[in-house]
């Protein structure tokens, strides 16, 4: 199984957004995060050619990542799961992964910092993350047997700029 993870793109400002009385749930990208996002999701595919499933946070700005992603691949819909809210423990999107098809490539949009601590769990099973995502950052994960905490390995790890220049 290989799994791509995705930190959101740039959103709305957390204490200007509050200000208008919606939840942070609510919180949309910006416009420069949503342009950065579609050349940076050129990117991922150069790098990811063909994605089986495309999962997201139900956050709205997960959600516009998502959909950004999946117009760049132009065949996939994003499916919201909620082991990949920002205050989800780690062993739930480790079980959501486990009940996936496991010759599949997936991709995950989230939020940090669950995803640096997912991501170093599953490669390391270390509580403590060894990495961060930028917004619109991503990196692969690559199980090649079971998916288990410590299991997987982490191929790479490239920041938005990165992703936008692969995109062209």
């Amino acid at each position: 199984m290989d799994v791509v993870v995705v930190r959101h793109a740039i959103a709305e400002d957390r204490e200007t957004f509050a200000q208008s009385g919606k939840p942070d749930t609510e919180r949309p990208l910006t416009e420069q995060g949503r342009e950065r996002m579609q050349r940076g999701a050129r990117g991922l595919k150069q790098l990811v050619p063909h994605l089986d499933i495309l999962a997201t946070s139900p956050l709205v700005r997960a959600v516009e990542t998502a959909k950004i992603i999946s117009a760049a691949y132009g065949d996939i819909e994003p499916t919201t799961v909620a082991a990949l809210r920002p205050e989800a423990r780690a062993q739930a999107a480790l079980t959501w992964l486990q009940d996936q098809t496991s010759d599949a490539t997936l991709a995950l949009v989230g939020h940090e910092p669950h995803l640096s601590m997912l991501v170093s769990w599953l490669a390391s099973k270390s509580d403590e993350p060894f990495l961060e995502f930028k917004k619109g950052g991503a990196c692969l994960l690559s199980f090649y047997h079971d998916i288990y905490a410590g299991g997987a390995l982490l191929r790479w790890l490239l920041t938005p700029a990165q992703l936008r220049a692969l995109g062209g």
